[in-house]
């Protein structure tokens, strides 16, 4: 058996070091244990992969290639075969793309297609939130603009985009201006901030931030609400220091709502975004790694359309989870995520045909090589898991 107390501080055995993050993640930050640990000298592979399911059932994935370069494939028999490599144009900036970190896809209407990334700068632990737009399905994309109107040399990173139902791109991401401004030792964590972008990302109006006092560099994970909206899910430091999870609406004025009671009081970053899912009945389905009395693992849980939870919270049937994520359809739901164990990470699944109540436990790959966190994408009412390693991509659709 795993003790679950040692795999919670395996977890975190580089949040000490400096919380943000540069043109790599910091090496220590990742968690769980790589299936196999680079050799000496040897550059660990930037694995960090963006993937979308495109109007036509296509699957798209952004990756990051040699000479800080973004790559484009497409695959159009659900992942069996994918296209060569694109290089997209970036202008040859650096390209930000592991860990929870990575580049971002989303369709919005009339042919545009977004692909976001983090644009490290010069000084350390900073980095620009930047966008490519095509107009013609992805088959040209014009050239980068930068998604916040703030310049200042700071943290604006782990962002995510997604299109709500009227068709306007929503942008957001950590933002550290408020930390920056603040008396030394006054403010807690970072910001959430969020922009909006009324023509498909060809330009966006001025940021607004959306809550105080998130958690450095861990992903936001967004998810349609029943009314056409966007709603955001990210762990956030409630006071005095505890690192569970808020949600809002990305609405002007939208309250925040506290979506996880953990309590887990932690002085560091667990570098371990949620994962959220809109649900049948209006509210959302729920990911997240924390520590509850003692007991570290990742939980699910079923939230309101508030965000407020719902029922009680249940862990993974594997105390090894990690870096879990979250997709519905209609009444099934999945969960998907990976584990490392006997010398090899295993991608595993927990999936429910009744709206979450009860699951299946399914195994879906392993792989000894390094690797990246999984993801589940939706298109109709297919749910596909896709998990890459150093080797290949592995995709698997559930509920055939």
């Amino acid at each position: 058996m795993i003790d679950r107390r040692r795999f919670a501080q395996g977890l975190l055995a580089g949040a000490a070091l400096p919380l943000g993050g540069g043109a790599q993640e910091h090496a220590g930050h990742g968690h769980g244990t790589p299936a196999s640990a680079p050799a000496a000298g040897k550059r660990r592979p930037t694995l960090g992969t963006g993937a979308a399911v495109g109007p036509d059932g296509s699957l798209w994935i952004a990756t990051f290639g040699a000479d800080q370069q973004l790559l484009l494939r497409t695959s159009t028999d659900a992942g069996r075969h994918f296209s060569a490599p694109r290089v997209l144009p970036t202008a040859g900036e650096a390209v930000a793309a592991d860990g929870e970190n990575r580049p971002k896809i989303a369709f919005g209407p009339g042919g545009v297609v977004v692909v976001s990334y983090t644009q490290p700068r010069p000084k350390p632990f900073t980095g620009f939130v930047r966008l490519l737009r095509s107009d013609d399905g992805g088959r040209s994309f014009a050239p980068p603009i930068t998604v916040h109107h703030d310049r200042s040399e700071i943290t604006h990173r782990f962002e995510n985009i997604a299109f709500d139902a009227r068709g306007r791109l929503h942008a957001v991401w950590i933002d550290k201006r408020d930390l920056e401004q603040a008396p030394k030792g006054r403010y807690r964590g970072a910001a959430i901030y969020w922009a909006v972008s009324g023509d498909g990302g060809r330009s966006f109006a001025p940021e607004t931030k959306l809550a105080d006092h998130s958690c450095e560099c861990c992903r936001i994970a967004l998810a349609p609400t029943a009314d056409g909206g966007i709603a955001a899910l990210w762990r956030h430091v409630f006071e005095p220091n505890q690192r569970d999870h808020a949600l809002a609406r990305l609405v002007p004025g939208a309250p925040l709502q506290r979506a996880t009671h953990d309590g887990w009081a932690i002085d560091a970053c667990p570098h371990h975004g949620p994962g959220l899912a809109a649900a049948a009945d209006g509210g959302f389905h729920a990911v997240w790694f924390g520590e509850r009395q003692g007991v570290p693992g990742v939980r699910y849980g079923r939230l309101d359309a508030h965000g407020a939870p719902e029922g009680e919270a249940r862990l993974l049937p594997d105390e090894g989870a990690e870096h879990a994520d979250v997709a519905a359809a209609g009444e099934r739901v999945a969960v998907v995520w990976r584990s490392f164990a006997a010398g090899a990470t295993r991608l595993r699944a927990w999936c429910s045909t009744d709206g979450g109540r009860r699951f299946t436990l399914r195994e879906l790959a392993s792989s000894i090589e390094e690797n990246d966190q999984p993801r589940l994408l939706r298109h109709g009412d297919r749910l596909i898991a896709l998990w890459r390693d150093a080797q290949e991509v592995h995709v698997e659709t559930l509920f055939d």
